[in-house]
């Protein structure tokens, strides 16, 4: 199972990574409201712990982005703000608990199993889409008029990825991290690959987007009538 730990206060990061390692849970840590957004939207976790005062971007804005995109995954909401108006206005910004500063441990952990047991109240797989072109994760199908595509499983977490972050630059370690696995000890050359599959399938579609290479960085999904209002070769 794997968790993000969002929270600035960098010692107890440390020992709550620490315990929840020791439990056997795989767990990353970000001290910023805007790396914990990107990790969020950019890997898949089991549940996230988010701090409510973070630098950069405050958490419940980051949890309110969350939601906005449809990302169902599980947040217990970490704070020293205890007052009753603090704990509404966190539930209803979308969190499926709250837990109030200090803490034990234990008292986590059996939280996180709690969340975790729990139905997502979010469709876990929405369909994504971008200029007309549409991917539904769950059944990895690529749809654009009347074509239908079915993809690999790769193929299907590159294209969401993307689909999940039009127009940015994604740099080739964030990418591999996403499709892959953080651990994952795959090759360059993999990417290249899969970005060269995906490349061919989305011509086959006739779809009006085009995967870009940004030489020394990474890849970026455009869509290519926002530019010139023309399919052009991909």
């Amino acid at each position: 199972m794997r968790i993000l730990m969002i929270e600035d206060d960098k010692d107890l990061c440390r020992n709550i990574v620490l315990a929840l390692k020791q439990s056997g849970y795989e767990t990353e840590c970000c001290h910023t409201g805007s790396d914990g957004l990107f990790l969020a939207k950019s890997q898949a976790y089991d549940a996230i712990i988010l701090d409510r005062m973070l630098p950069e971007i405050d958490g419940l804005t980051v949890l309110e982005s969350l939601r906005r995109q449809n990302i169902p995954t599980p947040v217990i909401l970490a704070t020293a703000l205890d007052g009753l108006n603090e704990r509404v206005c966190g539930l209803d910004a979308g969190a499926d608990d709250y837990l109030v500063k200090p803490f034990a441990p234990e008292e986590l952990m059996a939280r996180i199993r709690a969340v975790t047991r729990r139905p997502h109240r979010l469709q876990a797989s929405p369909r994504l889409s971008l200029s007309g072109l549409s991917l539904d994760p769950e059944q990895r199908l690529l749809e654009y008029g009347n074509v239908s595509l079915a993809l690999s499983k790769r193929e299907s977490a590159l294209l969401e990825f993307f689909l999940r972050n039009p127009r940015c630059t994604l740099p080739r370690s964030r990418i591999l991290s996403y499709v892959w696995g953080s651990h994952s000890e795959v090759e360059d050359g993999n990417l290249d690959n899969y970005i060269y599959f995906l490349r061919r399938r989305l011509k086959a579609a006739g779809a009006p987007v085009k995967l870009v290479t940004v030489h020394g960085i990474g890849y970026r999904l455009e869509d290519e009538g926002a530019h010139n209002g023309s399919k052009g070769p991909l």
